[in-house]
């Protein structure tokens, strides 16, 4: 039995960056991005007014009110190409450019205009509502890096500097699988001892959140030798197939026979983690295999913290697959001496701005229906049995 961190560093050992590809810009929202974007030109192009007002000399403002003849208009989009001269002002709208010859723009709020003629009533300093050119990017400079995530502030910033496309890493394929005999489709009524699937459901989300494309492959039921079929065939289509249930120790387990039968080289088979245990990690050829437990909830902490992470490192992201913060715990928590546990929460930050950790009240690794309020895990190191109220731990948050 590995630690978490162990089966994390080996699992980004095996994870290979995925070939990259030109995407049009309107179809990179959340991808990772593969290239330098670099400012083509300088941000603003131009000396620009922050303000509606007129464009003068703050010299000509000595003695108030002053009376400046109207010499032009510099509207965005249509700008005034001359100079100003002593004595004159330009009719200026915010985002405009200001005209040579102009060092300040003055607020029309303090203006009268009459007769091509505008009257002053308060002083400017040079630079007044004047964002220089180049302030806030030169031509030539880096301003986004690869492996960002593309969020939708950035996508203003792509199209801004003309990449009409993008190269990107290619969007991992990731086929998913459910087994035992215990499961029906989602739109079936369970029989006697049995359940509807929904691991395959919340996997499935999961990955599209990773930036996966996904297939959500038939149900396995128990059949060694349909499981075998199923893993082969979805691992030769695959960057990273996930299988759920049959990793334990029990008559009914297929999961870890098959991959072995089939020729998989297995890195590891047990975690030292609660909940998620008995979690798989294996390499088919070229694909990653994740063999995770048959219990939801311990489905989504180890989608999470291993194949969320493999499926991040497949396409260069720089970020952690998870982030990591620090909070104050809420309420008593339980722990494992022999596992660190990962147990699920919400954050909070209280009128103090501290971040606060609240344990969810849930019944352990089948209580789906609770784990859906988490926002987050708790983390409790193994050989801790019990962490207390007002202590500051350690927490991942969840996607979504």
């Amino acid at each position: 039995m590995i630690s978490v961190s162990e089966a994390i560093r080996i699992i980004l050992e095996q994870s290979k960056p995925l070939p990259t590809e030109r995407a049009p810009l309107a179809s990179t929202l959340r991808r990772i991005l593969a290239e330098e974007i670099v400012a083509d030109s300088d941000l603003p192009p131009f000396d620009r007014a922050q303000m509606d007002g007129y464009a003068l000399r703050s010299s000509d403002l000595a003695n108030l009110p002053t009376r400046l003849r109207l010499v032009g208009e510099s509207a965005a989009g249509r700008g005034w190409h001359g100079v100003v001269k002593e004595g004159e002002a330009v009719r200026i709208m915010t985002g405009a450019p200001v005209p040579v010859g102009a060092d300040s723009v003055q607020k029309v709020e303090v203006t009268r205009e009459e007769d091509e003629v505008v009257f002053v009533k308060e002083a400017t300093q040079p630079g007044q509502f004047i964002v220089p050119r180049a302030s806030e990017i030169r031509r030539g400079e880096k301003v986004l890096l690869p492996g960002e995530e593309i969020n939708a502030a950035m996508m203003a910033v792509l199209a801004s500097f003309g990449y009409a496309e993008v190269l990107v890493s290619r969007r991992p394929r990731v086929a998913v699988l459910a087994t035992g005999t215990e499961l029906v489709k989602v739109n079936e009524k369970p029989g006697a001892d049995q359940i509807r699937d929904s691991n395959t459901y919340s996997l499935a989300s999961y990955a599209q959140l990773a930036g996966a494309f996904v297939e959500r492959l038939p149900l396995a039921g128990d059949d060694p030798e349909l499981l075998k079929r199923e893993i082969r065939d979805a691992a030769q289509r695959s960057d990273v197939l996930v299988l759920s249930g049959g990793v334990s120790m029990g008559v009914y387990d297929f999961t870890k026979a098959a991959l072995k039968a089939l020729g998989a080289e297995i890195f590891f088979e047990r975690v030292s983690l609660r909940p998620g245990k008995p979690t798989v990690f294996a390499r088919m050829g070229r694909t990653l295999v994740f063999g995770l437990p048959g219990n939801p909830v311990s489905v989504s902490v180890t989608f999470n913290l291993f194949a969320r992470t493999a499926l991040s490192a497949m396409q260069g992201c720089l970020a952690s697959a998870l982030k990591e913060e620090w909070a104050v715990l809420e309420r008593n928590v339980k722990g494992a001496i022999e596992r660190a546990s990962y147990l699920p929460a919400q954050l909070e930050t209280d009128e103090s701005g501290r971040q606060i950790a609240r344990p969810l009240k849930w019944g352990g690794s089948s209580d789906f229906v609770a784990f859906a309020r988490a926002t987050a895990l708790i983390i409790v190191p193994e050989g801790l049995r019990f962490v207390e109220a007002g202590t500051i731990v350690r927490t991942v948050r969840l996607p979504g």
